[in-house]
This record gives structure tokens, C-alpha cells and sequence, in this order.
């Protein structure tokens, strides 16, 4: 009688994701910047399957980038204008599994697509982002608090220093599943940044994906980072204030989109936890004879009463919600 010995069943190998990469771009002034971001891309050690630039109202940029970067897809956003839209074009014609945005003012770490679909590997998880580094193109403002450094689109102070699930990510620094994107519709229509406008589309998408699908998350890496250009015209006071108040503006536009405490979870507590931290942090290196603490302060007072004030104001004039625009499919309602 032969005996029969069972041997351990063995996993098969999960197929490592493509990543298409959407660059949305729109400033011919940022060829330099574009070209960098590209660069950052191609030298990745996990290489991209694909990289889309999404041109967004500027034929000229486009025609240059067609001609000039002959290793990237280049689409025009024929779409709602604004960087929501653009990601949106460049999606459409991306094939990977996986949509990896970043913005063309930034460049990737060389293991940011690897750190990427390493964490993907997690089947729960809805997409990825981390950490985004100022690269002040002059020298950070002593007066500049960096539990601000939203201001000019980077990580703040006070965001997870560890990889855990959030409600949100930044879209200079964020992955979804392909499928799931295209699920939802993609970024929402006629709401996000268009010129001087500061609506957080990603924001919005990230809450509608979690409302969506609730038993899966967004996971925030720190190590999967990108390095994000502060021109000087951004280390300027007056431009600090005008972006607390359109930030302000902003998210009162998000949530009169959003019911419920969505819209407002993480900034109540940034309003309740980091910035007095951080006063606390400057206060204390103040009393140990650092009087430029002093400035950073009291702009973390100043910038909150200014983010605060937009927020009253397009509170106010937010009461009655738009219209998602035809062809936005608002899944989670």
C-alpha cells in the first residue's frame, strides 16, 4: 500500500502592480520643473509602467512636451480646468493598475514607486501617499511655523510620523487602485484648484472613497516621499495669509459637500492639538533664547485666525450644495 504524504500548501505569488504615473501640468514658466519631475520618474527603482503629463489649457505646453519628452504620454485636459481635471485626462489614459499623481513642481525619492507597491500588496488598502518635503528654491522664512508647511503644499508638523491610515491624502503625493478610481469618477468635477481657487479635491475623493467603502483605508508612508519646489514668490507674508484664507474658503466649500464630521475631523483636531503644541514648542525654545521663535509664534496664531476667518466666510455662503456635474458619479450617496 503506497503512502501518500501531503505536502504544505503554497501561496501563489501576488503579481507586483504597474503604476502609471499622472503628472498634471500647466504653467509653461515649470518646464524646468516638469522636466525634473520626469527625470525623478524614469531613474525610479521600481520602474513605472507608464508617464502620463496631463496639460491642463495650454496648447503651447502641450505641443512642448509632445515634442520634447518623447518618453512620456502627453494628453490635454479637455475636461473641467484645474488640477482635478487634468489628473482626470491624464487617468483616463493610463493602463496600470495603480495611479501614482504627483505634481510637476516635485520629485520623486528613488524608492517612492517601490515603496508604493510594497504597501499595495495589502488588499484593503484603497491607495497610498507620504511625506512631501519643502525644497525652498531660496531659504525657508525664519518667521515660517512648519506646522504651516501646508502652505506651500508639503507635510506639516504634526502628521503621522508613522505608517498608519488617514482620511486623506495630498494629490503631490498619492496612489489609488485604477479600479477604484474609476469607480468613483475621479476627482469631482468644477471643485478644486482652478487659478487662485483653493478647493481640496483630494479631500473630497478620499472621503467619498472611505464612505464607500468603509472597511478599507487610506495608508499614509513617510517613507514614501517626494521633494516639493518653494519658489521664493511662496516665502513671501502675503502670500502665507492669502493661502490660509483660501485654505479657509476652501473647506467650507468641502463641507457643505459633505455631511457629517468628514470634512472637519482632522482639522478640529489640528486646531485642538498640533497648533498648541506647537505654541508650547516655540514658547519653550523662546525661553531658551531664541527670540525668532517668537515670530513663529505668533504667526501660528495669525495663520489660524486668517484660515479661520475664510472658513466663516465660505461657511456663509455655502448653504446650498451644487450639483455634481453630468457624467460625476457620486458612489457614496
Amino acid at each position: 500500500m503506497k503512502t501518500t504524504i501531503d505536502t504544505p500548501y503554497a501561496p501563489q505569488p501576488i503579481e507586483p502592480p504597474t503604476i502609471s504615473v499622472v503628472i498634471a501640468a500647466y504653467s509653461s514658466e515649470r518646464w524646468d520643473d516638469l522636466r525634473a519631475a520626469v527625470a525623478s520618474i524614469v531613474t525610479q527603482s521600481y520602474g513605472a509602467h507608464e508617464i502620463v503629463v496631463a496639460v491642463d489649457n495650454n496648447p503651447e505646453l502641450l505641443e512642448r512636451v509632445r515634442t520634447q519628452l518623447p518618453s512620456v504620454i502627453a494628453v490635454e485636459n479637455d475636461g473641467s480646468p484645474g488640477a482635478g481635471g487634468a489628473r482626470n485626462a491624464g487617468s483616463a489614459v493610463a493602463t496600470g493598475d495603480v495611479l501614482a499623481f504627483i505634481d510637476d513642481d516635485a520629485q520623486a525619492d528613488a524608492d517612492w514607486l517601490a515603496t508604493v507597491a510594497s504597501a499595495l500588496d495589502d488588499a484593503t488598502l484603497i491607495g497610498v501617499g507620504g511625506t512631501i518635503t519643502p525644497r525652498w528654491l531660496t531659504q525657508r522664512p525664519w518667521w515660517f511655523p512648519r506646522e504651516f508647511d501646508w502652505v506651500v503644499g508639503c507635510t506639516f508638523r504634526g502628521s503621522p510620523a508613522r505608517a498608519r491610515a488617514v482620511r486623506n491624502l495630498i494629490a503631490a503625493n498619492m496612489a489609488v487602485r485604477r479600479d477604484c478610481f474609476e469607480a468613483l469618477g475621479g476627482f469631482r468635477h468644477e471643485f478644486g484648484k482652478v487659478g487662485t481657487r483653493s478647493a481640496p479635491e483630494e479631500t473630497e475623493l478620499c472621503i467619498r472613497a472611505g464612505r464607500h467603502w468603509p472597511d478599507r483605508n487610506w495608508w499614509f508612508i513617510p517613507a514614501a516621499a517626494v521633494h516639493h519646489n518653494v519658489p521664493a514668490a511662496r516665502t513671501k507674508l502675503r502670500y502665507f495669509l492669502r493661502r490660509c484664507w483660501l485654505e479657509g474658503i476652501g473647506k467650507a466649500e468641502l463641507a457643505g459637500l459633505v455631511s457629517g464630521g468628514d470634512a472637519t475631523r482632522d482639522e478640529r483636531r489640528y486646531a485642538t492639538v498640533v497648533l498648541p503644541t506647537g505654541l508650547l514648542h516655540y514658547l519653550g525654545q523662546a525661553l531658551r533664547l531664541q527670540p525668532a521663535a517668537l515670530g513663529r509664534a505668533a504667526m501660528l496664531i495669525v495663520g489660524f485666525a486668517y484660515t479661520a476667518a475664510g472658513f466663516m466666510v465660505g461657511w456663509l455662503g455655502s448653504f446650498k450644495e451644487p450639483s455634481a456635474p453630468s457624467g460625476h458619479r457620486d458612489v457614496a450617496s
